[in-house]
């Protein structure tokens, strides 16, 4: 049987591939994935037209610990707008605009993944 740790990270890593691919087919250019600096990390980069944006993805099973959307706290956008400052000077780029968007994956036991973003939370 897997660890805890192990069902986790592949609960979060599934949920990550659904997000990308939402994305995508959003329109949306992925950029980077799994981007760590000492800051922390940015689960994906995207390019939307003009603007970056970064994506906070969260992945549940169920809504029994509240909503994905309710764990990105004002701080954890701040961060994320920090992280964003990191991922542009590492590449020395300079783009109009900056998004911080939140995508939230809810995974049941059974039937279909549900997919839900919400642009602009900071």
């Amino acid at each position: 049987m897997a660890s805890t740790h192990a069902q986790r990270k592949a609960l979060g890593d599934y949920g990550e591939q659904i997000a990308a691919d939402y994305l995508t087919a959003e329109g949306m250019v992925i950029l980077a994935r799994n981007y760590r600096c000492p800051v922390g990390e940015i689960d994906i980069v995207a390019r939307d037209g003009d603007t970056l944006v970064i994506c906070e993805v969260k992945t549940r099973r169920d809504l029994s610990h509240g909503t994905p959307l309710e764990a990105v706290t004002t701080h954890k956008a701040r961060r994320l707008r920090r992280l964003a400052g990191h991922w542009l000077d590492d590449r020395d780029l300079h783009v109009p605009g900056v998004r911080i968007d939140v995508v939230a994956v809810i995974v049941p036991t059974r039937g279909r993944a549900r997919v839900e973003r919400v642009a602009g939370v900071s």
